[in-house]
């Protein structure tokens, strides 16, 4: 069943000023499904199936001239050496909107993208369901940690598949199919309990040294690691504000995972009645909705600006959204009741960074179910998130 993705006027719109057009995007996410149902009438070739692969790869000449018109390749990062030929071919024909690549994100796929079709094709990564996305399924959950649990992988929900079962066999498939393409490791548990580790860490500030000794692997490993789950889309880093740029990059990033479901699978979550009084709950609530503000930002084809506030005197602030005119702070309490020191943070953002940067709104998102708006910040429950404006 087709839901409709907030990625999908993106598309079009993307597919009308470029020749070629790559959505990427973590496996599962839904990239086919997208593709194939806002162009219905162009030809689609799977360049997972051998025939398919080989004759792309023996004869890419003869491949691309199969299609006059375009088509949806996917899966493309199978053949590479594809994107050469295809580089040739719309600079000789450059009809917006006559190729779709589709591929999961990895180093091979965005190196060749990159050094390939610069200037010809329009990026647009295609991520787990936003929580807008997931009410449109008939039975989306209801339940702040039904949702975290359950994460937001569409194949979960449409099919109604249980979360921990559906989770597990993504984690081995990815382990197997590809990190030892890409890393060439003998032995995948040591990864394996690098990611349950890391899982552990989410929504935390990232100590490459600490997590590889704790995982027995050097710091370049973990680095390493780490890299490859960031080029999967499993993982993004929030780097510490600052007002000058470069000392953004030298302080301390926080590390998130992209999907609260997968924390709960590598945690060993079983329910959602166990996330409830798990003693990381709050900090995969950060996570989910930190994901659900890097989201909102992809589902538009832009690339998010998101910080982390930490002073060694003064507040702490789990998000701030850079909005350009502005730089927006976001706390995140899990709890449905609002405490009275709350806002506390987002107050002293306001007065600390206020003189150097302008500060918009605050906005304190918690798992109950009253909106309020109060002086300098509003207070918006979990299931309104997607109502917020990031972007002015």
């Amino acid at each position: 069943m087709y839901v409709r993705r907030n990625l999908a006027s993106v598309l079009t719109r993307v597919s009308r000023q470029y020749p070629v057009v790559t959505v990427t995007g973590p496996r599962q996410s839904g990239k086919t499904t997208l593709c194939r149902h806002v162009f219905p009438r162009k030809p689609y070739v799977n360049l997972e199936r051998i025939d398919d692969r080989t004759y792309a790869g023996s004869d890419p000449r003869g491949f691309l001239a199969d299609h006059p018109d375009g088509a949806i390749l996917d899966e493309v990062q199978h053949v590479p050496d594809l994107l050469s030929y295809l580089q040739a071919e719309v600079d000789e024909d450059s009809r917006p909107g006559r190729w779709i690549l589709t591929g999961s994100e990895h180093f091979g796929l965005s190196g060749s993208v990159a050094q390939t079709l610069t200037g010809r094709t329009g990026v647009l990564h295609l991520l787990p369901l936003a929580i807008d996305e997931l009410g449109r399924f008939a039975g989306a959950p209801g339940d702040l940690f039904e949702t975290l649990f359950s994460g937001g992988f569409p194949r979960i929900h449409d099919q109604s598949i249980p979360p921990g079962r559906w989770l597990g066999d993504y984690v081995q498939t990815y382990l197997q199919r590809d990190v030892r393409s890409l890393l060439a490791i003998g032995d995948l548990e040591p990864l394996h309990t690098f990611m349950r580790l890391l899982a552990g860490r989410t929504a935390q500030e990232l100590n490459l040294s600490s997590l590889g000794a704790d995982a027995g692997v050097s710091h370049n490993t973990a680095r390493s690691w780490l890299s490859v789950l960031e080029a999967s889309f499993l993982v993004f880093r929030v780097a510490a504000w600052s007002k000058s740029p470069r000392k953004r990059l030298v302080k301390t990033p926080k590390v998130h995972w992209m999907d609260t479901g997968l924390v709960c699978c590598l945690l060993g979550i079983r329910s959602s009645a166990d996330l409830k009084t798990h003693p990381l709950r709050g900090s995969i609530f950060e996570t989910w909705v930190a994901a659900e503000v890097y989201k909102a930002h992809a589902n538009r084809g832009l690339a998010p600006a998101l910080y982390h506030l930490r002073q060694t005197r003064g507040p702490e602030v789990d998000l701030l959204v850079d909005r350009g005119a502005d730089v927006r702070g976001v706390e995140c309490k899990s709890g449905a009741t609002i405490a009275s020191d709350a806002l506390s943070a987002l107050d002293g953002m306001s007065a600390a960074l206020g003189s150097i940067h302008p500060v918009g709104r605050g906005v304190l998102v918690y798992g109950g179910s009253s909106r309020q708006r109060r002086t300098h910040a509003d207070i918006v429950p979990w299931n309104a998130l997607a109502g917020v404006d990031w972007f002015r």
